[in-house]
């Protein structure tokens, strides 16, 4: 690091950063070169010293050297964060990393809200963006992300909607006869649409009774490792699912009306139409919320959170409680029936007690 005078009067600080590049400014006072190099020299200690060129890189030239990166995850994944960066672009593309503000992203997710998109989605674009600026930081193109908790909006979580058996039942028999096992799949085995849809004859062993899903749709990787738990059905399930490879002789237990596969596109498609057939299902009913009804009709008969998410196919049992646990019945009289037992047992031993003589 020096200072120098130049023959203009001007003064001319400069530093070598740890790749040997030569950086330079030009002050009118000497203090405040001094005081340049010294900002750079804490940097440096600190560890969040960036190449000033390198952060007036703009967040669309980021993106696309992200994206790059990220294509490595599914395809389906990848076309998830390539929408989301589309709309992050439209209002911060042309900006430098070092210039978009913690308030200006406040900014941003209140007006996606009025806009009217959901709680979720809003959520979601938030998280993109995070996801951005922390691997900007990791890669040392900027020293902090100006996402944090402060500038989260809220989750927005769905609460489940239950149908009840003869709701499902009312789906069951207003879907197309291919497409029906997707229902029985979703409602008593608690598959997703993409793993529905997918599934195959060779996945299912009718003779015992075990459904094992291998691939979701387009034949890709299932979700999760947990996806590929065996779940255990009874034989009446077995006969119903099997009436459709005996009929077309197909490789896919969901088909369309002519004895081929179907997608997950046109699978919710025949079901809209299918619930608007439905009393009492309301219109953001989708057909994942089928595998709420598998969740709900397994709590109701008693089973533990442990079962519970092995059936789901949950990473973990947090995820189980977090979507379900207000399903579990009488959970506040039973903590409270506990403690008042604990309390009469020794209210009953006092009684008994004997009393010493006066």
């Amino acid at each position: 690091m020096s200072i120098t005078k130049r023959d203009t009067g001007s003064w001319r600080a400069r530093y070598r950063d740890e790749t040997g590049k030569e950086h330079a400014r030009h002050f009118s006072r000497k203090i405040d070169a001094q005081q340049w190099l010294n900002e750079v020299t804490a940097s440096v200690v600190r560890g969040d010293y960036v190449d000033p060129k390198t952060a007036q890189t703009t967040l669309r030239e980021w993106s696309e050297v992200w994206i790059r990166g990220y294509e490595s995850n599914r395809p389906s994944t990848v076309r998830q964060a390539r929408t989301h960066l589309k709309r992050i672009n439209a209002t911060f593309g042309d900006r430098t990393l070092k210039s978009i503000r913690p308030s200006e992203i406040k900014a941003w997710t209140a007006k996606l809200s009025a806009e009217g998109l959901a709680d979720s989605t809003v959520y979601a674009l938030h998280s993109r963006l995070g996801q951005l600026f922390a691997d900007a930081v990791h890669d040392g193109m900027l020293a902090k992300s100006p996402l944090s908790r402060r500038t989260s909006p809220k989750a927005g979580r769905q609460r489940p909607y239950v149908a009840t058996t003869d709701q499902v039942w009312g789906l069951y028999e207003a879907m197309p006869a291919g497409a029906r096992p997707a229902v029985l799949l979703a409602a008593f085995a608690g598959l997703r649409v993409a793993e529905a849809v997918a599934l195959r004859v060779s996945d299912v062993d009718f003779m015992r009774g075990i459904i094992t899903p291998a691939i979701q749709y387009p034949g890709v990787e299932l979700k999760t490792e947990e996806s590929k738990n065996s779940i255990p059905i009874p034989q009446d399930l077995c006969l119903e699912l099997s009436a459709n490879p005996t009929k077309w002789g197909t490789a896919t237990l969901v088909t369309n009306e002519w004895g081929r596969g179907m997608s997950p596109h046109r699978l919710e498609h025949y079901f809209r139409e299918a619930r608007a057939t439905v009393k009492g299902l309301p219109e953001g009913f989708r057909f994942h919320d089928l595998r709420h009804y598998f969740a709900s009709l397994l709590i109701s008969k008693g089973l533990d959170v442990k079962v519970v998410q092995k059936s789901l196919r949950h990473a973990s049992a947090k995820t189980t409680l977090d979507v379900y646990g207000h399903m579990w019945p009488d959970k506040e009289e039973s903590a409270r029936a506990a403690v008042a037992e604990v309390l009469a047992a020794r209210a009953d031993s006092l009684r008994t007690k004997p009393r010493l003589a006066q």
